[in-house]
Formats: structure tokens, C-alpha cells, sequence
């Protein structure tokens, strides 16, 4: 089982989780009193010591890359490419991506700016070990250099898989865990064309590993873009199934972030601000999927809940979602539309509390000392019932997960990264009757 302690211990790596890795919850620590004054002042300039680093438990980090937000933003992408070294840039994308017309667009932006694109197209919805290798083989072969995505996390994913070989070698599947990877990558320019997933602005990688049916989570802050170009127009070609999943996908990162126990305040109202504009606005976007102002306010909500989740970490939903998602190739925001409220549920038995503000932002009645516990109940069912308004199953049994399948999820869920910064301890036996509760 991956826990907090296990994870690096040096300032900086893997970013978010040392610094809460010394000891347990950040959260949980006052202020540095070796640095605060009996008044609770502020000290001045102190003589530096080899201990000063071991005084910053209550430092936050907080990375992302640079962004270009905002409706037309995909005609920077070429300027961007160029910026951080491109001359022929590798293009990653999808058929879908192809199909709606946004990679010919893509293509021109780049071609403007000087650039002499290679489009590679053979990603498929949680991408394969053997995908990215392919994609890999292709990028040397060609040439290349700075990659650049357009498409969902999908794409996003395989390209950072690609830029890890470039450098570091090996195989993809050898990188899983936290900071695995230790050589610097090519420069990353991803354009998101759904709202949800973060993979353009998160330290993370999830690959399907395709012998052993499971996914693998890499976290490294080497996989943080160089720069996110935002534009809510790649939104509007999403079909409805894949607006729902990634927006649930993205509302599961807002909440599982806050909830962290590498939270800071820095992540912390990200959070917030994404879980209202998921609530007021996904079921929006599939009722007038070309509407400015809802696609824009869902782009942002990705785009936060990714700036969240990406510095914070996650919890024990995605850590089960990436076993099922690997088992059965099932959409990822899907399971999580499933899982999130019995995840809930779970944590919120030990620790209520911690979700009353997010139940706050998203509009649930906090008021008049109402218990955490009832707070905490009552956010689990209005997920389950935006899940059930956007058309989510409601449980892993209709998705395809049996019985047999609960143990292995358990054990797998228990080697995830994520699980590491989930506020409440899981074991084997409590994952596996989670699951169940889930089917």
C-alpha cells in the first residue's frame, strides 16, 4: 500500500506530496513556531541553518504552466510551440479529433508560425503501453521535437508518455509510482478538447497497462506542460456521453483535491470556485452544447479543478476508478460519476467536517450548525443525482464489474498513488466492501 510517509521526502519533489509528507496532514500543523513569535508575529531574517529545511511542513507549492485561456486561444498554439523551441513540433491527437476539423486547424496555427508539424493519430480512450511505444518509435523516427497534444486526456496522456521515452528511455509501464521520472523531457504544449480531465496543466500520466489490465499512475512534476492553451471552442464537438464523463471527471478532482490531505489554501479555492461552476453549468453545456458563456465557465472548471487536484493529489475515487477503467476500458469519468458519492460517504464517516465548504459552494444548505455528517450525506446524493441527470449507470455491476472481479480491484486500488493523500486510512477488506457498496 502506498502511504503519505512513503512518498519523497525532499522539498519540491513531486509537488505537493513531500511537502505534506512530513509528517501527516499539513493541514493538521499550526504555524512554524521556530519562525512565529509568542504574538503571533512574524520573525525577521534568521541566520540559515542545514535544519531550515526541515521547518517547512506548512510550505505550499503550487505548479502549473503557463496559460492562454479563452475562446480563439487554439491560434496561439503555433507562437506557443515556437516560444519554448519547436521547429517540427510532434503532433499527438486522435480520429475524433481529426474528424471534428480542430487538428487541420491545429495544423495551420502551426504551419503560420514557421513550424513543420508530424501529427501522430493512434490514441485511443485510455491510452495503451503499446500506443504510446508505437508513438514513441514514430517521434525518433520523424525527427521531432517539442510534442504538442490536441484532444482529451487521452491524447494529452500518450503525449507525455511519449516526451518520458524521449529522455529517460525504458518503458513506459516502468515509470509508475512517483518520481520515477528523472531526466528532464521535451517542452509540452497541450490544447484540452474536453472539460474535465487536467491532464493539461497535472503532474500526472495514467496508462493502461495492457497485460496485467490495469491502469498505472505516474506523478512526476517533470510532467507539468510548459504551456496549456485553453479554448472553450474544442469543447462544443464533444459528444454528450464525453461532456458528462469529463465533466464529472473534473467535479471528482475539485472535491477529491479539497479533500486531500495535501490541501493547501492555494488549491483550496481552485476547489471551491470549480465545484460551483460544474454544478451550474455541465447540464448547461449538453442542453446548448455551442452556448458561450456555459462551455467558457466548464473550460474554466477544468482548468482550476486541474490546477487543484494537480498540486493537492486525489483520494481513494480515482485510486479505484484507474483498477476498473484498466480492467474494462471503461470511460474514466464515468466510474468516477459512480464511485464519488460512496468515496464520500467513506471519509466523510471519520471526517465530516472537511466537506461542509464544498457542499457550501455548490448550493447545499450549510447553515444553523447542521452536522457534517448530515452535510456530507446530503453532497454524496447530489452527485448521484447530477451523475443520474447527465445519464451516469448507478453502479459498477451495469458497467460490466462482477464479484470476482472485487478482490483483485482492492489489492490494485491499494498500489495506487492516489490513495496516499485520501483523508481517511483504506485497507484491503474496507476497499473490497466499498466496491460492493458501489456495485
Amino acid at each position: 500500500m502506498v502511504r503519505l510517509t512513503d512518498l519523497p521526502q525532499s522539498p519540491g519533489a513531486a509537488t505537493g506530496l513531500a511537502l505534506a509528507a512530513r509528517p501527516l496532514p499539513a493541514r493538521t500543523q499550526g504555524p512554524r513556531r521556530e519562525l512565529v513569535a509568542p504574538d503571533d508575529e512574524l520573525l525577521g531574517p534568521q541566520e540559515p541553518t542545514p535544519a531550515s529545511g526541515e521547518r517547512a511542513c506548512d510550505l505550499a507549492k503550487f505548479h502549473i504552466p503557463e496559460v492562454v485561456f479563452g475562446p480563439g486561444a487554439l491560434a496561439e498554439l503555433g507562437h506557443a510551440a515556437r516560444r519554448v523551441g519547436a521547429r517540427q513540433p510532434f503532433l499527438v491527437t486522435d480520429p475524433g479529433i481529426i474528424e471534428a476539423g480542430w487538428v487541420a486547424e491545429a495544423q495551420g496555427h502551426l504551419r503560420l508560425a514557421g513550424l513543420s508539424p508530424v501529427t501522430w493519430h493512434g490514441v485511443t480512450p485510455n491510452p495503451k503501453d503499446h500506443e504510446v511505444t508505437d508513438a514513441y518509435v514514430h517521434y525518433v523516427e520523424s525527427g521531432a521535437d517539442v510534442i504538442v497534444a490536441v484532444g482529451g486526456g487521452s491524447c494529452i496522456d500518450a503525449a507525455k508518455g511519449v516526451a518520458i521515452l524521449a529522455s529517460n528511455g525504458g518503458t513506459i509501464l516502468g515509470y509508475a509510482g512517483v518520481d520515477k521520472v528523472v531526466q528532464p523531457i521535451p517542452p509540452l504544449v497541450m490544447a484540452p478538447s474536453t472539460s474535465g480531465t487536467g491532464a493539461d496543466v497535472s503532474q500526472f500520466a495514467v496508462i493502461t497497462d495492457t497485460t496485467e489490465h490495469t491502469k498505472i499512475t505516474i506523478i512526476s512534476r517533470t510532467l507539468v506542460p510548459e504551456i496549456s492553451i485553453v479554448d472553450p471552442r474544442l469543447l462544443i464537438t464533444m459528444p454528450d456521453e464525453l461532456n458528462a464523463a469529463t465533466g464529472l471527471d473534473a467535479l471528482t478532482h475539485a472535491i477529491e483535491s479539497f479533500t486531500s490531505r495535501a490541501h493547501n489554501p492555494l488549491t483550496d479555492q481552485h476547489a471551491l470556485h470549480s465545484a460551483r461552476l460544474i454544478t451550474e453549468h455541465l447540464l448547461e453545456t449538453m442542453l446548448r452544447p455551442r452556448a458561450a458563456a456555459p462551455r467558457t465557465a466548464m473550460a474554466q472548471a477544468a482548468l482550476q479543478a486541474g490546477m487543484a487536484f494537480t498540486n493537492a493529489i486525489l483520494g481513494i475515487t480515482h485510486a479505484m476508478s484507474h483498477q476498473v477503467g484498466g480492467l474494462l476500458d471503461i470511460p474514466h469519468g464515468v466510474l468516477n460519476g459512480v464511485l464519488l458519492p460512496h468515496a464520500i460517504r467513506f471519509n466523510a464517516a471519520v471526517e465530516p467536517q472537511r466537506y461542509v465548504p464544498i457542499a457550501a459552494a455548490i448550493g447545499i444548505d450549510t447553515a444553523n450548525g447542521r452536522p457534517g455528517a448530515e452535510v456530507a450525506d446530503e453532497l454524496a446524493a447530489h452527485v448521484r443525482q447530477l451523475a443520474d441527470t447527465v445519464g451516469v449507470p448507478r453502479g459498477l455491476s451495469k458497467l460490466g464489474v462482477s464479484e470476482a472481479d472485487i478482490p483483485t480491484l482492492a489489492r490494485n486500488t491499494l498500489k495506487d498513488a492516489c490513495l496516499a493523500t485520501n483523508p481517511r486510512e483504506a485497507d484491503v477488506a474496507e476497499v473490497e466492501a466499498l466496491l460492493r457498496r458501489a456495485m
